[in-house]
């Protein structure tokens, strides 16, 4: 399991340089056309887009873009206006492998349904689990003094907020997201995580138990194969294999999956 844990950068922009003034004018010359597709690496080129680690909070006006090309970007964040995209289809940060979460806000995007994104950078990733850091003494600050509830709406400031991570599926991968609450009524409402994922939202640190990587469960596999050929019993104390929800094939003969596992490595 991968215990690393980053620790959360605030003010990661700087919103005066000549990157971050541009992508702003192609932000609002987007909306103006209506256009559906927001590439922001056509527009800046290679140097600029190197620069921009956030996007602007003027996406909300986007409301036409369907598909949003990130590849390759230096992001280490995108702001919770990205659930005003309503009509946001396809969304393709791969190989941002800076950006570790999203905000809750982007299941907003009700039209989502389509995305690629680079899994193993993501905090509880099913392939290495990814520390989630700690929201407690180090919580996650957007530009401005007040936020909104990421489930109500609620307007409040960040002393009021509780800020809890929970893993969801978007579009076609499961994201850890990063959720502002104004009650623990709106904590109740939130979604329940998909199978093999910490199944509650969190704080997140160190202590936080999360279930096996793929290495753990390839080698615990690996343990029970052996007992079986052996016609040892399973400890009573084993953990049953946990359901791998990327391989969903069993009904092939189990020697065949650990072969065609030990051959994907």
């Amino acid at each position: 399991m991968n215990d690393r844990i980053h620790k959360i950068e605030n003010d990661v922009q700087d919103r005066n340089s000549v990157a971050w003034k541009k992508l702003c004018d192609y932000v609002d010359k987007i909306a103006t056309l209506e256009s559906e597709e927001f590439s922001p690496l056509e527009e800046l080129g290679q140097e600029l887009f190197s620069q921009i680690h956030t996007l602007p909070e003027t996406i909300s006006k986007l409301k036409k873009v369907k598909k949003v090309w990130l590849y390759g970007s230096k992001l280490k964040r995108i702001p919770p206006e990205i659930g005003q995209m309503e009509s946001l289809e396809y969304f393709d940060p791969y190989t941002s492998y800076d950006l570790h979460w999203f905000p809750y806000e982007i299941s907003h995007c009700k039209n989502l349904k389509n995305s690629r994104v680079s899994t193993r950078a993501l905090y509880g990733n099913y392939k290495n689990r990814m520390g989630f850091p700690r929201l407690t003494n180090n919580p996650v600050r957007y530009l401005g003094d007040i936020l909104n509830c990421s489930v109500c709406g609620k307007t409040m400031t960040y002393e009021q907020t509780n800020q809890l991570w929970i893993s969801l599926w978007v579009g076609t991968d499961v994201l850890p997201l990063l959720t502002n609450l104004c009650s623990s009524e709106c904590e109740h409402k939130l979604p329940k995580p998909p199978e093999d994922y910490v199944q509650f939202a969190h704080k997140g640190g160190s202590e936080l138990k999360q279930p096996l990587d793929e290495d753990e469960r390839f080698e615990l596999e690996m343990e029970q194969f052996e007992n079986e050929q052996n016609n040892i019993p399973i400890r009573e104390e084993q953990e049953p294999i946990p359901t791998n929800d990327i391989a969903n094939d069993n009904e092939k003969p189990k020697l065949l999956k650990l072969i065609r596992k030990l051959w994907d490595r």
